[in-house]
């Protein structure tokens, strides 16, 4: 062979052999870095499976739970209790965490719990023998309440503010989620762009308990649509008997409501506006005017009357576009078993009873007699 084939084999060779050099190394790079990617991803998904186990099981649950802690048991007997009772996610997690904060002097008894419990709850309730979970928060809801006054209410009791809370129920992609969830009570009706707030009239009136220190709003809101939803299943044969969407049906129940000043009035009010719709006449309730002005009065003007709202019922034929607040169950009952009557016209005076007339004349002399 001659020499220049010789230093052509050789130099052909060389770069055989540095490509495949590269190559291994382009290998062995390969297989570091997806070692680092697995390391890294399986620490991630570590911690972030240990963080949700350490989370409460359903923040927004206040079912109560009882369990029995027997005398002598192990914290490893006490894990699958809990964990076998819904109150934890996982019973091993349980014992590392107990483990880390050296835990220990967990009481027996029977105790009486809720999955929006924090584990650290549940440790301090065991050692000290409390067998009835405490709640952190307690807020009560009235009736008739607008979403901004259910806001303000929860902003004096809740750490977060009126503008969060409102902030939130505004929020159109989550109310998107709220529909997709909640289908026997909410719909695209509550999207229409003239509706001012597409919860109002949803969140329900009631005492709730928080049994963490920071709830979040989205915790809060779902809380009172979980109520609605069950008070509204009792009613949803009815409902559906009726000539009423849901949406309708609430709506009307918040006008019943922001109408009378207790359940016996009720009935006969929601008969009134019933007995005005058949004859092809506006329902006329001056608490309409008042959520279309979005303000108080003591008294309601002519020239408030002329308000160009879909909430005014000066302005608007039938029902408004939307509740005007939340409403008492007896209100919902009310709106859709109204008493039969022939009334067409009713009136408060300054004392909260009510006259009712069936002619427009009878009514004006009403206005004279019992109003100043």
């Amino acid at each position: 062979m001659s020499k220049k084939k010789k230093n052509g084999k050789f130099k052909d060779n060389l770069i055989a052999r540095s490509e495949e050099a590269k190559t291994v190394r382009k290998i062995v790079a390969i297989i570091i870095i997806s070692l680092l990617l697995i390391l890294v991803i399986g620490g991630i998904s570590g911690y972030l499976y240990v963080k949700s186990a350490l989370e409460p099981v359903d923040p927004s649950s206040d079912e109560n739970v009882t369990v029995d802690i027997p005398i002598g048991s192990s914290t490893s007997a006490i894990a699958s209790i809990l964990e076998e009772n819904g109150l934890i996610k996982n019973d091993l997690i349980f014992r590392f965490y107990i483990k880390f904060k050296n835990e220990s002097g967990f009481q027996a008894g029977e105790y009486t719990f809720t999955p929006s419990m924090t584990i650290d709850e549940l440790i301090a309730s065991m050692k000290e023998g409390r067998v009835i979970a405490e709640p952190v928060h307690t807020v009560t809801i009235p009736e008739g309440k607008t979403i901004k006054e259910i806001a303000q209410l929860y902003a004096e009791e809740l750490p977060f503010t009126e503008e969060e809370f409102l902030d939130t129920v505004n929020d159109t992609t989550y109310i998107e989620q709220l529909i997709e969830a909640y289908p026997s009570i909410l719909s695209e009706e509550i999207l229409d762009p003239e509706i001012r707030t597409p919860l109002e009239g949803y969140l329900f009136a009631a005492t709730y308990n928080f049994y963490v220190e920071s709830p979040p709003v989205k915790v809060v809101v779902e809380e009172m649509l979980n109520k609605t939803a069950s008070v509204v299943a009792e009613y949803q044969d009815v409902i559906r008997e009726s000539n009423y969407t849901i949406h309708e049906i609430l709506t009307y129940a918040s006008l019943v409501e922001k109408e009378s000043g207790s359940v016996e009035q009720r009935k006969k009010i929601s008969g009134v506006f019933v007995n005005r719709m058949e004859e092809g006449m506006r329902l006329q309730t001056d608490p309409t005017v008042l959520y279309a002005l979005g303000k108080h009065k003591d008294r309601v003007l002519n020239k408030d009357l002329e308000v160009e709202s879909p909430y005014n019922t000066y302005y608007v034929d039938a029902l408004p576009i939307g509740p005007i607040s939340n409403f008492a169950e007896s209100s919902l009952d009310a709106a859709l078993n109204p008493e039969e009557s022939n009334y067409l016209y009713f009136l408060h005076n300054d004392q909260g009873e009510i006259y009712y007339a069936e002619t427009y004349d009878e009514h004006l002399q009403n206005r004279e007699e019992h109003i100043d």
